[in-house]
């Protein structure tokens, strides 16, 4: 799954370390997340978007068309 965390993220002018601490994860797990090598949780897909101020849809783009 595809997704605009990062994107997101930096305009909202947060860094990794302050969206891992708030949603009580690392900061490796939310690069991970972010580079597409980690599909989060539903309960951290939700704390993420929460508090980028955002919807899952915005967050989620999920693979169509065989794309991965």
């Amino acid at each position: 799954m595809k997704n605009n965390i990062k994107e997101l993220r930096e305009q909202c002018n947060i860094s990794q370390g302050k969206l891992a601490e708030r949603c009580d994860v690392t900061r490796q797990t939310i690069n991970a997340i972010e580079n597409n090598k980690y599909d989060p949780s539903l309960k951290l897909a939700f704390d993420i978007a929460r508090v980028l101020g955002g919807t899952m849809e915005e967050l989620f783009i999920p693979y169509g068309n065989g794309e991965k």
